[in-house]
């Protein structure tokens, strides 16, 4: 299972490849910090703690007879510092030339060994370059002539182990989090790709498959969305197709019927025959109409939806219908002007058909555009303010066959505001109108 998981391409086998990658990454950093703080980060010898140590030592040290000197430089030496002790100087294998320490400077060596000792520190740079012995170390003169040699037995950083750790502990952070990074992009640009096509499919019903990309389950999932988008394509295209059939059929009998009509010797009844034609007439031709409205979407651009809604609100002042507009002079919105226009018109239309005082309102939050249309007049019953929207529906009372219409409009205008991610609702205003609300996403 574990060979099959690494040969494909898996989601699981990424995120094991992002886990190995930043811990090689974490350790790759960390040892290049402690090789650059091996070269670079040389204190003064001062500064290492070495000086404060090598005092109470020499002191003991140099109060025992010199045949035990080597014995108590030995028992004194420690994981953190090595002592030894020589009768000759070049016994101790350290450079001719050391800097000259001054114990009045240092008070432990001030007080236990006094101002006029020959004290030499060395650094790391007072060997030859690149030598293998470079070191801090220091060398004390006794009383006797003889000498003791102090060394820790590795190089400093001139950090507590505190400040160690912290910077350990970061740059495994930096290590992981780059790491991370920049396999979560790589991961997301085909989640990315395949949200972008489904979004651009929501919005055009004949666009194209998506690539199959990626890792093992996005793929399969890409494949799945392409078939189900097969699928919703081809039931459209039947659709569409089933209800030029009926159209062609039904105008056929219908016009047979309008002739017969003309022959009828009850004028009366005559006349309520062809009405009744040509309602049935005009909702098979709105029917159509909506249908393919539905599979020829108009596409998104930047326009100015404020100036948008002057406009409609000038042309029903054109007409001798006043409409008030409450909103920004200019708000930049990214969608279908011709379908948000078709809506607010349905919107007003109906506004002025069967109440008075209509008024537009624009306003925009961080996430989203509202567009408010309302007006003075009957409302909706409570328990049919989502009935309106269903196809052929109307209200016998205000919104019947005599006033026009099919009973599409507020469907059609709903489906619209859908195709781009909003939604139209309806509501009754507290006193009297109504209030129809479209809420559109705005994305900066």
């Amino acid at each position: 299972m574990i060979r099959r998981m690494l040969r494909r391409d898996t989601l699981s086998r990424r995120i094991a490849l992002t886990i190995v990658a930043a811990m090689l990454a974490s350790l790759a950093l960390n040892a290049l910090f402690v090789q650059v703080a091996g070269i670079w980060a040389r204190p003064p010898i001062e500064r290492t703690g070495l000086l404060e140590q090598i005092a109470a030592t020499s002191k003991v040290i140099e109060a025992a007879p010199a045949n035990l000197r080597p014995q108590l430089a030995a028992a004194a030496t420690s994981p953190a510092l090595q002592v030894a002790w020589s009768a000759q100087r070049s016994d101790l294998g350290l450079p001719a030339v050391g800097t000259q320490v001054e114990a009045s400077r240092v008070p432990a060596l001030h007080q236990l060994l006094g101002d006029d000792r020959n004290i030499q520190a060395f650094n790391p740079h007072d060997w030859p370059e690149d030598s293998p012995q470079a070191r801090y170390a220091a060398l004390v003169q006794l009383h006797d002539g003889s000498w003791l040699a102090f060394s820790p037995p590795e190089r400093s950083w001139g950090l507590d182990i505190g400040t160690r750790i912290a910077v350990i502990i970061a740059l495994g952070l930096i290590a992981t989090v780059l790491v991370a990074w920049i396999a979560t992009r790589q991961l997301a640009k085909p989640l990315q790709r395949f949200a972008n096509a489904a979004k651009r499919f929501g919005g055009d019903l004949r666009a194209p498959p998506i690539n199959v990309e990626g890792p093992e389950e996005i793929r399969q999932a890409i494949v799945a969305f392409n078939t189900m988008q097969a699928q919703i394509q081809h039931f459209i295209g039947e659709r569409t197709h089933m209800l030029a059939s009926i159209s062609h059929d039904l105008r056929a009998p219908l016009t047979r019927m309008r002739l017969r009509s003309e022959f009828m010797e009850d004028l009366d009844h005559q006349g309520k025959l062809i009405r009744d034609i040509e309602e049935m007439q005009s909702m098979i031709n709105a029917a159509l109409a909506f249908f393919r409205e539905d599979t020829h979407r108009e596409q998104t651009t930047a326009f100015d939806l404020s100036e948008l809604l002057q406009t409609i609100v000038d042309d029903y002042r054109d007409q001798h219908i006043v409409v008030d507009f409450n909103g920004p002079a200019h708000l930049v919105y990214r969608g279908r002007p011709l379908g948000i226009k078709r809506v607010i018109v349905n919107l007003l239309e109906n506004a002025v058909k069967y109440a008075h005082n209509p008024r537009v309102a624009l306003s925009r939050t961080d996430y989203s555009i509202r567009i408010e249309v309302n007006d003075e007049g009957p409302g909706i019953p409570e328990e049919a303010l989502e009935q309106v929207f269903d196809p052929f529906f109307r209200l016998e009372a205000s919104r019947n066959r005599d006033t026009g219409g099919v009973g599409l409009g507020l469907s059609a205008a709903r489906a619209i505001v859908r195709e781009q991610g909003g939604e139209l609702t309806l509501s009754n205003r507290e006193g009297t109108g109504l209030v129809a609300r479209v809420e559109l996403p705005f994305i900066r």
